[in-house]
């Protein structure tokens, strides 16, 4: 089994790439592909903008890394309550190659903030949306304040609950 797994954040210090690779790492007996969506950085959608560059090879390949997983894993930044333009952007110019963008692909949603809500909103809005995209969810969990529960230096969830949580929503992928 091969899961594709990423931050939907253009940080270079994002939390939520700290926790989908350390989420990637509770899936065993699969072969994992880490990807940066810095990788994928093209110019803002618009439909002026494909008509002059057609679709971008970014795009194209973005796309295509997708198609070769058996499975995706995803953790959503939230920007104002709402995905990163960084990834809404992205997933903007990859729906024109097919607006099965997720390719009928299981899915395991993660998000994670700072703060008490834990990026909530923004994956509720992803889960919501995902089957229009193709996606299929297994899973999904928030989670809040993760200063407070991952440990930075150790890369490691320090919460023995959400530990489990994670461990089970993973998990998905094997079922």
């Amino acid at each position: 089994m091969k899961i594709v797994a990423f931050a939907a954040s253009s940080s270079r210090n994002s939390i939520n790439k700290q926790l989908v690779t350390y989420a990637a790492g509770l899936i065993s007996n699969a072969e994992i592909e880490i990807l940066d969506i810095n990788d994928y950085e093209m110019p803002l959608f618009s439909e002026d903008r494909e008509k002059e560059l057609g679709q971008p090879e970014a795009a194209k390949q973005f796309f295509q890394k997708i198609g070769t997983a058996d499975g995706l894993l995803i953790s959503f930044a939230e920007h104002n309550g709402s995905y990163t333009a960084a990834y809404k952007n992205l997933y903007d110019w990859t729906s024109r190659i097919d607006p099965k963008v997720y390719q009928g692909k299981p899915m395991v949603m993660l998000a994670t903030s700072p703060g008490p809500g834990g990026a909530g909103s923004v994956l509720n809005q992803a889960i919501q949306s995902a089957p229009f995209g193709g996606g299929e969810v297994k899973a999904a969990l928030s989670l809040p304040g993760f200063y407070e529960i991952f440990d930075t230096e150790a890369q490691q969830l320090v919460d023995a609950d959400l530990h489990r949580q994670l461990q089970n929503a993973v998990s998905a992928f094997s079922q």
